[in-house]
């Protein structure tokens, strides 16, 4: 059985959820439907016209890529242009592309945790905040009979996180009263006759993000006609999310030294270094793609040296005497997620029991050479 486009991109947003992208970022289906069977899923860092006849040799008709094919409002669309040809191509063999970015960068688990762990930082922690979730009370009343599976249901869909504590929930048994009216069809009870029912008032922490699918849950798994539920703003507030991360190494090491670990670590040939190549590296700083702007959180986070890509001249200048050391290893470092994505829709797709086959693109789409 093969999946349907909103099913595998269900799976790819439990990864990489898109409410926490950056604001106006290009992220979420670019082009083409998703209305239709994917015959194969492709897990891109960029779409140009090789990743494109990849995609038609393997039959896939779903790109998934981290880049943006449309980064700036098309005034036109011209299709003798080289950007015009690709789009062409893609519409002409009807497939779609869809875009995470900031929002794989961003979220636990996603691309920059992976860079972290590739480059041995422990522990690691936003290098930049970039916002704390949002949280509301879900209050909901439930039949005895029925409790545990309402309760299981909000779980389940992610509701009830505080801290590092899952499952966490308040149940207080009590009795609800209503009178079903005229066209009612009642769990309990008949019409124009008041009742008095045994219920559990359940009380648990729900993440803006999530609240639509827990609510979801919540009322495919209730028994009554008409749920009563509120659902309460709190000012307590949930997760800080952010780019980069910024942790210390397992083991302290030098710079020289670290450079290797990085060079193994994201599969780069070659890195730009700014700093001395035998000063001590106890805690390190990481970011992928272009995150020179970040050098001054990481000056504040106490890092002897900060990973990213596309370092210009005037801030290497800047890391000099700020006494931080810098590896460039390049923009296209952010490969890494290729198959680390690939292999998590890949794992979804599976436990469903879905046969639609995802691969992780082999293209090279490094524009740089280094001769």
């Amino acid at each position: 059985m093969l999946a349907k486009g909103q099913t595998v991109i269900q799976y790819m947003e439990q990864l990489a959820p898109k409410h926490v992208a950056e604001e106006g970022d290009k992220i979420g289906l670019q082009l083409g439907s998703l209305h239709k069977e994917i015959t194969g899923v492709l897990v891109a860092l960029d779409v140009n016209d090789e990743v494109v006849d990849e995609a038609i040799s393997r039959g896939c008709n779903l790109i998934i890529a981290h880049h943006a094919i449309i980064f700036r409002p098309l005034q036109q669309l011209q299709t003798d242009t080289p950007m015009g040809k690709v789009y062409e191509k893609l519409i002409k063999n009807d497939i779609a592309v869809y875009i995470s970015h900031t929002n794989l960068d961003i979220t636990e688990g996603g691309m920059n945790d992976w860079m972290a762990e590739a480059l041995g930082i422990e522990n690691a922690v936003p290098l930049k905040d970039s916002h704390t979730e949002q949280l509301s009370k879900l209050v909901v009343f439930v039949p005895k009979d029925h409790h545990q599976k309402v309760l299981d249901a909000v779980l389940n869909a992610g509701a009830g996180w505080i801290g590092n504590y899952s499952h966490c929930s308040f149940n207080v048994e009590g009795y609800g009263t209503f009178m079903p009216r005229e066209g009612t069809d009642p769990y309990i009870g008949k019409q124009g006759r008041m009742e008095r029912a045994e219920e559990i008032r359940i009380e648990t922490i729900v993440p803006l993000g999530i609240r639509g699918k827990v609510i979801q849950a919540m009322l495919k798994a209730h028994p009554y006609e008409e749920v009563a539920y509120d659902l309460y703003s709190m000012d307590l507030k949930g997760r800080t999310f952010g780019l980069g991360r910024v942790g210390k190494l397992k083991e302290p090491t030098t710079l020289g030294q670290f450079v290797e670990t990085v060079k193994t670590g994201l599969n780069v040939e070659k890195v730009r270094v700014v700093g001395d190549l035998d000063r001590p590296v106890r805690k390190a700083a990481v970011l992928g793609g272009s995150g020179g702007k970040f050098l001054g959180s990481a000056v504040f986070r106490g890092a002897d040296v900060l990973v990213t890509g596309d370092i210009d001249y005037h801030t290497a200048q800047d890391a000099l005497m700020a006494g931080v050391a810098l590896i460039d290893p390049g923009h296209n470092a952010e490969k890494i997620m290729k198959e680390k994505v690939a292999q998590w829709i890949k794992d979804k797709l599976t436990e469903h029991k879905y046969e639609t086959p995802v691969y992780a693109s082999e293209v090279n789409t490094e524009p740089f050479r280094f001769v």
